[in-house]
């Protein structure tokens, strides 16, 4: 199943934040959106970085409450993994595990039109398993 397929069916909604925004602002629109990462985005749709709930972790353990007032842009992954809509589930599970992260925004023409979560990945996934198993199972009783 290819990447194009799974927006088809979830949409391509991405929750972004402009780079300038604090940090606050952004776990506040985490929290709202119930979501685990926001695209960093400039008003032409172009990726600029990501935060995830774990890069908000990590630099609130460092540097305390301080950091809720700093910008996005001073915390976010810039150096971001992005796919394109022909990607296949495979290919965006090895990205992700390899990587180590659990969203992957989708791109096309350097313009953000999704974003592929690893829950994303697994259900489709598991949904590909089941399609298999129900064959095989039909398979067995036809033969």
């Amino acid at each position: 199943m290819s990447v194009d397929r799974i927006l088809a069916m979830k949409g391509g909604d991405v929750v972004t934040i402009p780079p300038h925004r604090t940090l606050d602002e952004a776990v506040k629109l985490l929290a709202e959106k119930h979501i685990g990462a926001l695209v960093v985005a400039g008003a032409d749709r172009k990726v600029l970085g990501i935060i995830t709930e774990r890069d908000i972790v990590r630099v609130l353990a460092k540097e305390g409450a301080v950091a809720f007032s700093e910008a996005v842009s001073a915390h976010m992954t810039a150096n971001v993994r992005t796919c394109t809509g022909s990607f296949l589930v495979n290919d965006v599970m090895e990205l992700m595990t390899l990587g180590k992260f659990r969203h992957v925004p989708v791109v096309e023409n350097g313009v953000l039109v999704g974003i592929i979560s690893i829950g994303d990945v697994v259900k489709h996934r598991l949904a590909e398993v089941e399609h298999e198993h129900q064959i095989l199972r039909e398979y067995i009783a036809t033969a």
